[in-house]
């Protein structure tokens, strides 16, 4: 194999890598921002007598 042979493949396995960490790093903020999701989901349901009554007068 030729010098500009290698040298095109390791750029290409470098490109590829660089892509493989940004997509992990975009799936791993997309899971943490759906776990804080979930917490906030949670505490809400924490009190579970809020809305279950109406006052309503006519």
């Amino acid at each position: 194999m030729d010098i500009a042979a290698l040298s095109m493949a390791m750029a290409q396995d470098r490109v590829m890598t660089e892509v493989g960490t940004a997509l992990l790093s975009k799936a791993i903020d997309q899971g943490q921002e759906n776990g804080d999701t979930l917490t906030k989901m949670m505490e809400q349901s924490v009190n579970p007598d809020v809305g279950g009554n109406i006052d309503i007068s006519l």
